[in-house]
């Protein structure tokens, strides 16, 4: 059996993702290792989240400044030019809130590395950067295919209202895109996509664990012009595509290998800025949930899920089919995902 999966330029990738993680390890000493280092079926792998809060691994504040270089030399060797911009972005909002409210909690230095398992060009392992706003997960299988989800990036303030960088969205594109499609919609298809209800206060899956998708609602791409599917395939990209370009390229070959006519738009809540508002496009396997509701519409939470690949889930499940002897170990996580009080499902809206 072949691993399903492979992308372009994974080997390319598990070797660079394999060498920071390693440069990084090797600035270590043998406490901060122990800090950081966790087996990859231990459950903290799947114990995210995106709000303040204390985490397991290595906070940057702790770190020397060569190890702090190298643990943000690890993220970006996972994100492409445009996610290091939007990551550093995010993290660089929290001197903002600093600014704003004065409490201690609001501080770049609290992002932290984790690592699961040992890292390895053509092993099995994962590794975590997260901190308010920002949850990026990756899980490398045998050095021939990689999970990216769950993938979170949020802002707050999602536009800064005053001081020297007044103006500056830090995802802006995600906003306006998603804008961009419900105003093009007619009549007819604004009844479709546009949802009775009111923008929920946060992304419905919050930090699951596990998601499960249920019937998708809105729009079809199939009852969309030309132009609004540009559009649609626009938002996706601005999600799969904060990633590094390789791994990215084959997770948009599997959404259009399970059908744009499939993908479908929802949108809750006003269509002006500075209105509380809400969107999702879900896919036959995939979620993307965007939110601005908090703190008078200036707050946005942001995701991208994988039903079936999150954590890697599918990946390491045929990895174990294919080779049994190295699956004893390491089938920890997704039962301790299934078992846990995190797992949920998509609902219909009504």
């Amino acid at each position: 059996m072949v691993i399903t999966g492979s992308v372009l330029g994974a080997h390319s990738a598990a070797k660079e993702l394999s060498e920071a993680a390693l440069s990084f390890l090797g600035s270590l000493d043998a406490a901060e290792k122990e800090r950081v280092a966790y087996p990859l079926a231990d459950v903290e792998r799947e114990n995210w989240h995106y709000v303040p809060r204390e985490r397991k691994g290595l906070r940057f504040k702790d770190l020397l400044p060569l190890q702090r270089e190298k643990a943000i030399a690890l993220l970006h060797a996972g994100l492409s030019e445009r996610g290091r911009e939007q990551a550093e972005a995010i993290m660089s909002l929290e001197q903002v809130l600093f600014e704003i409210e004065g409490r201690s909690h609001r501080d770049a230095g609290l992002y932290t590395v984790t690592l699961f398992g040992a890292p390895s060009e053509h092993g099995t392992w994962g590794w975590r950067v997260e901190g308010h706003h920002l949850s990026v997960n990756f899980t490398l299988v045998a050095g021939h295919a990689i999970a990216t989800t769950p993938s979170f990036f949020g802002a707050n303030p999602a536009e800064v209202r005053s001081g020297p960088r007044k103006g500056f969205r830090a995802l802006g594109e995600l906003e306006d895109l998603g804008r961009e499609l419900v105003r093009s919609l007619t009549p007819e298809q604004r009844a479709r996509a546009i949802l009775p209800i009111k923008a929920p206060a946060d992304i419905l899956t919050t930090n699951q664990r596990k998601i499960t998708l249920a019937a998708p609602e809105g729009l079809p791409a199939s009852a969309m012009t030309e132009g609004q599917r540009r559009v649609l395939e626009q938002i996706v990209r601005a999600y799969v595509f904060r990633h590094r370009r390789d791994v990215a390229q084959a997770d948009l070959d599997r959404i259009t290998a399970g059908g744009w006519g499939r993908v479908h738009f929802a949108w809750a809540g006003g269509l002006e800025p500075g209105v509380g508002h809400y969107y999702r496009v879900q896919g036959p396997t995939f979620l993307i949930e965007y939110d601005n509701t908090q703190n008078n519409a200036n707050h946005v939470h942001a995701v991208w899920r994988d039903a079936e690949r999150d954590f890697g889930r599918d990946l390491l499940r045929e990895h174990y089919e294919r080779d049994p002897h190295h699956g004893a170990a390491n089938r920890a996580p997704e039962s301790a995902a299934e078992s846990s009080s995190g797992s949920g499902a998509v609902q219909p809206r009504s």
